[in-house]
């Protein structure tokens, strides 16, 4: 896949996507990504030449710090930092003297074992995302209702990979917008075809710099997008009453609900 911004690995445009009751969802809307520190002044161009006025950023200050995004200059952006925890890349395994073989930096057997014990699968992590962030993925899908630029009403979300935050975030708002469910499953698939070579081998040689071993549950955690997981998720929604009852749990409006499956849906 041709990624829509150039200098970035995983962004595309959720537009095409067919819904339950026939017809697609509208391009120019939702669009997700990974990073866009890496954004090339050709993709500097392509967000300026988009719809996109808004940016949603689910990475934590940490990661904004170690790679902040460049976007266009020619446009005054809105930029959301909506910090989630769940899915961050970012900080080294903790390490000190008491936990470090020979005061080398990198973590004794003991501390090894400990926080391999303690990764999330990939359902896991995207189940105890839902349960903590109702009020931060209903504030994402305000954002997308009430655009402050009525001529650069795109919405941008991104994380780091935008694999995880950002597959959740879009699935859900997606599903809610009534996508099908087979679609979205994909395009959160797709994240995984996107990010194999440069961008996860980037990001798996950083974790050996922290002296992780690069076990199945670590690597999958990192660049893996399996099919089974984003099901996993939308099946934890369905027994909670679904992505709309969600969203107005987490604060969402009726009228603003109406409001984000007509710019969506159409």
């Amino acid at each position: 896949m041709t990624t829509l911004i150039d200098g970035t690995y995983n962004s595309r445009d959720t537009g095409g996507m067919p819904l339950t009751g026939g017809g697609f969802t509208r391009h120019g809307v939702l669009y997700r990504s990974d990073a866009l520190s890496t954004t090339t002044d050709a993709g500097l161009d392509a967000i300026a030449a988009s719809p996109i006025g808004t940016i949603v950023d689910f990475r934590t200050e940490s990661e904004r710090a170690e790679a902040p995004n460049r976007l266009p200059s020619q446009h005054s952006f809105r930029v959301r930092e909506l910090s989630l925890l769940e899915g961050a890349m970012t900080g080294a395994p903790a390490a000190g003297p008491s936990s470090t073989a020979g005061g080398t930096g990198a973590p004794d057997e003991e501390t090894m074992r400990a926080m391999l014990a303690r990764i999330p699968t990939l359902p896991v992590l995207y189940t105890a995302m839902l349960e903590s962030a109702a009020t931060a993925f209903a504030e994402v899908a305000r954002v997308l209702v009430s655009p402050e630029d009525p001529d650069r009403p795109g919405v941008l979300v991104h994380c780091t990979a935008g694999k995880d935050r950002t597959g959740v975030a879009t699935a859900l708002l997606l599903d809610a917008a009534g996508a099908d469910r087979a679609a979205i499953v994909a395009d959160y698939a797709a994240s995984e075809r996107n990010l194999a070579g440069e961008w996860a081998e980037r990001m798996l040689a950083r974790a050996r710099t922290w002296g992780v071993p690069l076990v199945p549950a670590i690597t999958d955690l990192v660049t893996a997008t399996p099919p089974s997981a984003m099901e996993t998720a939308l099946s934890w929604i369905d027994d909670r009453g679904g992505s709309a009852s969600y969203l107005l749990d987490g604060g969402l409006a009726p009228a603003e609900l109406d409001r984000l499956r007509e710019r969506i849906a159409g």
